[in-house]
């Protein structure tokens, strides 16, 4: 019986086109999930068949012939693109004699690659400890060979249950930390709540430049690269529009299709920013030629996590691969439903920004107010509060103020200076807001 060897970087990719639309990858999208684990892949072994075998997955003589190939090309690691159970993997790395990784453990090497924070370091090894927990006792059958009978357990059977024990442990520990970390998050969460701040986020297969999109809105410099789950953690900003309006946006961990149901489950808390969104922005490659599988895709996630409910716009990305200018498409009542913009040069960032104040406008206080010489002070606070949009003064000295400013900050202001609203004279348009 082989030892597994420890994790290597030349791989061998290995592929089936079978019919069933549930069981259905992708080869390219499989190389660069290879790519971006940082896997140099030596070859890539494609196969058909109706079904997948049930001790191999792949048929025995592609057995054979992938093991002659891990010989000869001295690889280390068998990747496939699909999802095998534990005593496939078992048996195919008794052939291969090397290390075999099924498409959602590669996903999972990749996140935890990626993870930065203390939370997502966390989350991904809860989603590992999860699918390891199925796994274990491969290592040691070398061990479990040696049991003995009543009274005599062999040292295989001990390491089994130590490892499990030492696996069941530490998810408790895990589940514990995350448990503190999710109170915290919902802390902020109930913050922004009582102060009314609406909050964005965008959503979008990965790879679909929601990062990059995210730093042209908001002029951040979250890290973004053209490669399969480049940024994990969720990150929020402050989002000013031009009518003076704040909002929060939040850029989220990317999708993919058949997305591990562990992550999903162990990245509940941050998707859950998306669940109680006042708004979707559903970032697309508009150039992908997969684009319509890719959003079906993200369609599925946004149901598992209760999010398919959200209203949401389709933003269309990258049109600068396409032949197409920056617009905006709306449905027969004005609204709009579809943005084509170009995150990468920065085209379509105001029609963005535009429809998002239109989406808010209900919350926003909008009219004309006199104020008397004396209450100047008010006429201050209003111009810092960035309210003011015109201003003339009449042959009393008296200033008329055009505001347009959160309905929230109007509110705090009046609380705050005890100002008399019914004393100010006001227009048609802001007696209307304020009732």
């Amino acid at each position: 019986m082989f030892e597994r060897p420890a994790i290597g970087e030349r791989a061998i990719l290995v592929h089936m086109d079978m019919s069933d639309e549930s069981h259905r990858e992708y080869l390219d999208e499989f190389r660069e999930l290879a790519a971006s684990a940082g896997a140099d892949v030596i070859t890539v072994v494609t196969s058909r068949r109706s079904s997948p075998d049930s001790r191999y997955f792949i048929g025995s003589g592609k057995v054979e012939e992938i093991a002659a190939l891990v010989k000869a090309e001295k690889a280390e690691l068998v990747l496939f693109n699909h999802s095998l159970s534990p005593s496939q993997e078992r048996n195919l790395e008794k052939e291969f004699e090397c290390r075999v990784l099924d498409r959602t453990g590669l996903i999972l090497d990749i996140f935890a690659q990626r993870a930065r924070s203390h939370e997502g370091k966390l989350q991904v090894e809860l989603a590992q400890l999860k699918h390891m927990s199925t796994r274990l006792i491969r290592g040691w059958t070398h061990l479990e060979r040696q049991r003995g009978g009543i009274g005599m357990m062999g040292p295989g059977e001990t390491q089994l249950e130590m490892d499990r024990r030492l696996l069941v442990d530490r998810m408790k520990q895990i589940n514990k930390r995350l448990k503190k970390v999710r109170q915290q998050r919902e802390q902020n969460r109930q913050s922004r709540r009582k102060a009314e701040v609406a909050t964005v986020s965008l959503v979008g297969y990965t790879n679909a430049g929601k990062s990059t999109l995210f730093n042209a809105l908001t002029s951040s410099s979250v890290y973004a690269e053209d490669k399969l789950f480049a940024t994990l953690d969720p990150t929020l900003r402050k989002l000013q529009l031009a009518n003076g309006q704040s909002l929060i946006l939040v850029d989220t961990v990317g999708f993919i299709r058949h997305l591990p149901h562990d992550l999903v489950e162990a990245f509940r808390s941050t998707l859950q920013e998306t669940e109680e969104a006042h708004l979707l922005l559903h970032v697309i490659d508009a150039a992908d030629d997969m684009r319509q599988d890719n959003i079906q895709a993200v369609e599925t996630v946004l149901k598992e996590i209760g999010a398919d409910d959200v209203p949401r716009i389709n933003i269309m990305n990258k049109i600068d691969c396409m032949d197409i200018q920056p617009s905006i498409e709306r449905d027969e009542s004005g609204r709009a439903v579809r943005i084509w913009v170009s995150a990468q040069t920065g085209a379509g960032m105001e029609l963005i920004r535009e429809v998002l104040a239109e989406n808010f406008a209900q919350d926003q206080v909008r009219g004309e107010i006199c104020l008397k010489p004396e209450q100047s002070r008010i006429r201050a606070l209003l111009y810092d509060m960035g309210a003011v949009r015109a201003e003339r003064t009449d042959e009393a000295g008296n200033a008329w103020l055009v505001l347009d400013l959160p309905r929230r900050d109007w509110l705090q202001l009046v609380s705050r200076e005890q100002i008399n609203v019914a004393q100010l004279l006001m227009d048609a348009a802001l007696a209307r807001s304020l009732a």
